[in-house]
């Protein structure tokens, strides 16, 4: 019987005796102490609470501080160097007004228009098919949010099956989210920061026969559940929605979808067949990629003003 039990009975008792009488049934069960007092049941079966003296339940009781803090985040997940491509990864250079910058504050601000009417927090990037850029808008749209300052940002490469997040940033694989769905290592320890401020990164790690059902055995979305008080965007690089159903499974634990879709390159009837997957879920929009310089609007828009400026 645990000490806390043994004290709930003697206080019963040196009550009783005061009062002149005996204890009536009071029956205390012997169970496992937990860090709340659990409801406990009395002799006839109805919900009695039982409570200790404040001293005795005060030296009982355990202490518990939360260990996911900022704080400990940064003291515990590895600071690591990167290599980022300089030819992809378009916020690491000095120059940051080259091609695709501007594009993407553009999505950065109407991802905060949209926030301003919904929850919006946790997003994942896929694409129909393989091969569209879905984890170049994923680990460039971190980047620019980041930007801002005082953001913080996570980056998840959720693409168990083809993981290439880390080619991009130049860092190490593992360990990384697959080892953490597997029950091998915490949260601390699949979590990298590298030459960004506040930006951090969870690749993919060692590679599985089973990710789908390692996705759906509960620990992604505890994960999620963890570490979204510590963030203030995480960003989930989903596999194609099409040839796989990872995607969807991923979806249920964020906030919305953002599609890619690739110019002159994904079939109408596949975009349309991705967006099925997600049927239920919140499509925050649609970014184009892969368009020619010629065909943007930034060009165009420098293009007018450039005239019209002289």
């Amino acid at each position: 019987m645990s000490r806390i039990h043994e004290a709930l009975k003697r206080a019963e008792q040196e009550r009783a005796a005061s009062q002149g009488g005996h204890a009536e049934n009071a029956s205390v069960l012997d169970a496992p102490v937990l860090d709340s007092m659990p409801e406990m049941t009395g002799g006839n079966g109805s919900a009695a609470t039982a409570v200790a003296p404040a001293s005795v339940a005060t030296s009982a009781m355990p202490s518990f501080t939360n260990p996911f803090t900022f704080d400990t985040l940064v003291a515990r997940c590895t600071q690591t160097q990167w290599h980022p491509d300089p030819k992809t990864m378009l916020f690491f250079g000095q120059d940051e007004n080259v091609r695709g910058t501007e594009q993407f504050r553009t999505l950065r601000s109407r991802l905060y228009q949209m926030r301003e009417k919904m929850s919006l927090k946790k997003i994942l990037v896929t694409s129909a098919l393989p091969k569209e850029g879905k984890s170049f808008v994923a680990a460039n749209l971190s980047q620019v949010l980041v930007k801002q300052h005082g953001r913080r940002v996570l980056l998840v490469d959720a693409d168990l099956r083809v993981p290439s997040l880390h080619s991009v940033l130049g860092t190490a694989s593992v360990p990384g989210l697959g080892d953490y769905l597997s029950g091998s290592t915490d949260e601390f320890g699949i979590m990298q920061r590298g030459p960004l401020e506040n930006l951090f990164f969870i690749p993919g790690g060692r590679s599985t026969l089973q990710p789908a059902e390692l996705i759906g055995n509960g620990r992604f979305k505890m994960l999620m559940q963890r570490v979204e008080p510590l963030f203030d965007w995480i960003i989930v690089d989903s596999p194609p929605a099409v040839p796989v159903s990872d995607g969807s499974q991923l979806a249920n634990f964020c906030d919305g979808v953002l599609m890619v879709v690739r110019s002159n390159s994904t079939p109408y009837d596949s975009a349309q067949k991705a967006r099925q997957e997600f049927h239920g879920k919140t499509l925050v929009g649609v970014v184009l990629n892969g368009i020619s310089k010629s065909d943007t609007y930034a060009r165009y828009y420098y293009d007018v003003y450039e005239k019209t400026a002289r």
